[in-house]
């Protein structure tokens, strides 16, 4: 006489597949600063007494977070 097998599958009950806010926040933020960094490249010139865009934001950023 045979038993009837179980064979498991996947468990969908309940399963959450939500994604914190950070995890499309902070790739979004990388790759933006990373494109300025390159969009601002190709016009480096010597620095002046004013602290440019990129900077302020940077320093912003480093305030919030340290």
């Amino acid at each position: 006489m045979s038993a009837p097998t179980h064979t498991p599958g996947p468990r969908v009950h309940g399963a959450s597949t939500r994604l914190h806010w950070w995890a499309l926040a902070l790739p979004a933020l990388a790759f933006g600063l990373l494109l300025l960094l390159l969009a601002g490249s190709g016009q480096a010139h010597a620095a002046t007494g004013e602290a440019s865009a990129i900077v302020q934001v940077t320093e912003q950023i480093l305030r919030v977070v340290g």
